[in-house]
């Protein structure tokens, strides 16, 4: 079987750093930026894009609703 794999995209300046989606991460993709967005807050972003399975649990857990994921198709 395939390995699914996923990418997210993470919407920076609507996001707070609650650091909710890298706890809800299995596979540690996401974490929290140095650089903070216009808000005043250090965004989380995809540090290990090759990682994503796109399992949608940091979606899922995002209160603010900053995050997409998008499955990929694996290839036949």
């Amino acid at each position: 079987m395939a390995k699914v794999r996923g990418a997210i995209v993470v919407d920076t300046e609507r996001c707070k750093g609650c650091n909710l989606c890298v706890v809800a991460c299995p596979t540690k993709v996401i974490e929290l930026n140095d650089i903070v967005n216009g808000k005043g807050y250090h965004p989380a972003f995809p540090a290990r894009h090759e990682d994503c399975t796109g399992c949608m649990n940091c979606a899922t857990v995002c209160p603010d609703m900053c995050i997409t994921v998008y499955r990929l198709k694996p290839q036949k």
